[in-house]
């Protein structure tokens, strides 16, 4: 055998590379593309989605009928954020980010403006407003940054203003406030926090939060005298007033109010669901309950916090 083999003559090595069968090739690894080639084709996909071959739906929209997705996809991304998901997260920033060249798609069908203007500007922007970064101004710490931030924001209202009054209208440099800016648009906890906020930026704040909890006993004060003279008008001011004092306690603990307010709905959500879930492993409805019993399944389901217990029969 050993004699055979060295007889057996040595095989050429081949130069080439044998193929492989073809089913048995791998993918070929697709290209990296760069954030800004992601977004070429994104506003890409949405201009042919609104061309006149394009989806019916998507040429139906305008900038009105748009508006409630808009709000919808940022509070999903919220949602998102606190689940801890990022799969999630991502989708629904993708979902906030189409809004925005959704909109400008819009705008530059209309020859208003186009994504580019809408990015340029806040790139502009961002550079304008740290020039503890990009210029030569100096920061010590963040709440200087802040009060740099307003004062270059109001230069810039007042600039605007300018621009305004040579064509006609806008405010004078007289009339600008520093809570110019505060959209009315916003929910009314989110207008209050940013009310609130821009005022504490020049010092106008309590000196701790104790302040805030006496404004707050004494406008649940005065809401009670408003019930007892059963004036509607006033007890909604009254009631109001409260409201703006517990936002105003948020803002000043640091925590953003609509934020704490959707965890205690959805807190308030799941507890009730428990409740109604208890009931019904006890064979009854509940909301054929009375008070009482609702009470005790309350306290059961806060106690369990998601493994609520059926409360003791007395």
């Amino acid at each position: 055998m050993e004699v055979a083999k060295k007889a057996m003559p040595t095989r050429r090595k081949h130069t080439k590379k044998t193929r492989k069968p073809r089913g048995n090739r791998k993918p070929a690894k697709q290209k990296q593309l760069t954030p800004g080639e992601w977004f070429e084709k994104l506003v890409g996909v949405q201009a042919r989605l609104r061309a006149p071959n394009g989806c019916p739906w998507d040429r139906e929209q305008t900038h009105q009928s748009l508006r409630t997705y808009l709000i919808e996809e940022a509070y999903e991304v919220l949602e998102a954020l606190e689940s801890g998901n990022d799969d999630k997260f991502v989708e629904e920033m993708g979902d906030l980010l189409l809004q925005i060249v959704f909109h400008s798609q819009i705008a530059g069908e209309e020859g208003r403006f186009t994504v580019a203007e809408v990015i340029r500007e806040i790139h502009d922007k961002m550079i304008r407003r740290h020039p503890h970064v990009f210029g030569k101004t100096r920061a010590r710490d963040s709440a200087e940054v802040l009060r740099n931030w307003e004062q270059i924001k109001a230069e810039e209202r007042r600039a605007s203003g300018k621009k305004s009054d040579s064509n006609g209208g806008g405010k004078t440099p007289k009339e600008t406030s520093l809570l110019d800016g505060v959209s009315h648009a916003l929910p009314a906890t989110l207008e209050g926090f940013q009310l609130t906020r821009k005022a504490s930026r020049i010092g106008f704040d309590w000196d701790d939060a104790g302040g805030i909890f006496e404004k707050m006993q004494e406008e649940s004060g005065e809401l009670k005298r408003a019930l007892g003279e059963q004036d509607q008008l006033k007890i909604e001011e009254e009631l109001g007033d409260l409201l703006f004092a517990a936002v105003n306690l948020s803002r000043f603990l640091k925590i953003d109010p609509e934020i704490a307010l959707k965890k205690a709905n959805a807190k308030f959500s799941r507890r009730f669901r428990a409740m109604e879930g208890l009931a019904r492993k006890n064979g009854r409805e509940f909301k054929d309950l009375p008070r009482e019993e609702m009470e005790a399944f309350w306290d059961a389901g806060k106690k369990s916090e998601g493994k609520p217990r059926l409360p003791e029969k007395s």
